[in-house]
């Protein structure tokens, strides 16, 4: 049985559900639904604090460069507050060390009697005091980010502070949740192969994304005659923030390289915007007329439509902690190519399966595989229903479950299982 930090066993008694306290920057549209998820369980009382609400009210994100209003519900079906601010977000919805601030944090742990305190990420200064309220209220904690070793390259003096860190959290944590092979790779390297690890692996709401995409389909061809799409012509599908990590460019610069498909030549389709649009627009003029579109920033749920278009779907990013839209258009049944430096690419990407893994920064081999994947037609039929059965493995009960197997392990006497309801 894992221990608290003072080395006292947390008893959890079955007279009343489990107070989980979980500490999260801002209401996040990917993290509504999995909230709601594990409020429905019967013996959890989960507590959401949020930072701020800067994406509740609305703001200009630092990455689109677009005014951002999320149209999916953010705060239902779950218990939550906004802790009292100090200071807020910077302006652009910058979040980091200057904001946002929050006071009060210590108090609200320990006047909630919670048995247990969840965190995503540990590098924001209000979960740092969650952390170190928790440690001295004998909580245990656990905390999920999504970082991976293909980070932005640090001086030695940089990583020798950031090893001091972790050697400073270690011992304040019970445990720490995994979203995937490659943050199961930065927690071992930094807390050490025999750290309690348990798999809360990143998803989205699978159920709502394949429910669109059948809806989304019954009404494709129309779809495409709206945006001007000739019916035999295939799509490839880019969505994302338009800002250099990205690597749109890199994706442009591949589908020029297709120089063979001129009787059958693909669309790209770019919905997303960002500081690189207008370098991406003078690379794509270039390209036939209409042949490559720029689709602008769309919304949560305009999405499906798109992915239910796209005969394959391109990330071919550095430095990307996961790409949960892989998930998003995976839901779609469709093959997807990414780089090696997108971190879900060891969990849902099989190299030949349900699509390709190139490496980052390579133009030819990016080129190399869109033209593979769009020249065998029953290939990527094959490839598509691969994708629908990978991605259904990485949902919300399987979060539900790896979140209860930590629980399990840190509070004595919380089950592993969900009572009968």
């Amino acid at each position: 049985m894992k221990q608290a930090q003072s080395g006292t066993p947390i008893s959890f008694s079955a007279q009343h559900k489990l107070r989980l306290a979980y500490f999260v920057t801002h209401p996040i549209q990917y993290q509504a639904p999995m909230l709601r998820r594990i409020a429905a369980e019967p013996d959890i009382d989960l507590t959401v604090f949020f930072s701020s609400d800067l994406s509740v009210r609305g703001y200009v994100d630092e990455g689109f460069g677009v005014r951002v209003e999320w149209d999916t519900p953010l705060l239902a079906g779950y218990n939550y507050e906004f802790l009292p601010l100090v200071r807020d977000a910077m302006e652009g919805g910058a979040l980091g060390s200057l904001g946002p601030i929050n006071r009060g944090v210590g108090k609200r742990l320990r006047t909630g009697r919670f048995d247990a305190v969840w965190l995503h990420g540990y590098h924001y200064l209000t979960n740092l005091q969650a952390i170190r309220a928790a440690a001295a209220l004998n909580i245990p904690t656990l905390v999920r980010t999504d970082s991976t070793l293909h980070d932005r390259p640090r001086s030695r003096l940089k990583l020798a502070v950031k090893q001091t860190f972790f050697n400073w959290l270690k011992p304040r944590l019970a445990a720490v949740l995994s979203v995937g092979a490659e943050n199961t790779a930065y927690w071992k390297h930094h807390l050490g192969a025999d750290f309690p690890i348990f798999p809360c692996v990143y998803s989205v709401d699978n159920e709502f994304f394949q429910r669109e995409a059948r809806q989304a389909a019954q009404t494709r061809e129309q779809f495409r005659a709206a945006l001007g799409l000739d019916a035999d012509r295939p799509v490839i599908l880019f969505a994302a923030k338009l800002i250099p990590r990205k690597r749109c460019g890199d994706l442009v610069e591949a589908y020029l390289k297709l120089a063979q498909w001129r009787d059958r030549r693909p669309y790209l389709l770019i919905v997303g915007d960002g500081e690189e649009r207008a370098r991406l627009e003078a690379l794509a003029a270039q390209a036939g007329a209409g042949d490559i579109r720029f689709l602008g920033f769309r919304n949560q749920s305009e999405l499906p439509r798109f992915y239910d278009l796209a005969d394959v779907f391109v990330l071919a990013s550095v430095d990307e902690p996961w790409g949960l839209s892989v998930n998003e258009v995976m839901n779609a049944g469709r093959p997807v190519i990414v780089s090696d430096q997108v971190g879900c690419h060891r969990d849902l990407v099989q190299d030949g399966v349900n699509g390709a893994v190139v490496t980052a920064g390579d133009v030819d081999a990016l080129a190399a595989s869109l033209s593979a994947i769009l020249a065998d037609e029953q290939k990527a039929r094959a490839m598509s229903a691969e994708s629908l059965r990978i991605v259904n493995g990485y949902s919300f009960e399987q979060n539900v479950a790896g979140l209860r197997e930590a629980l399990h392990a840190i509070v004595a006497g919380f089950p592993a299982e969900a009572p009968e309801r």
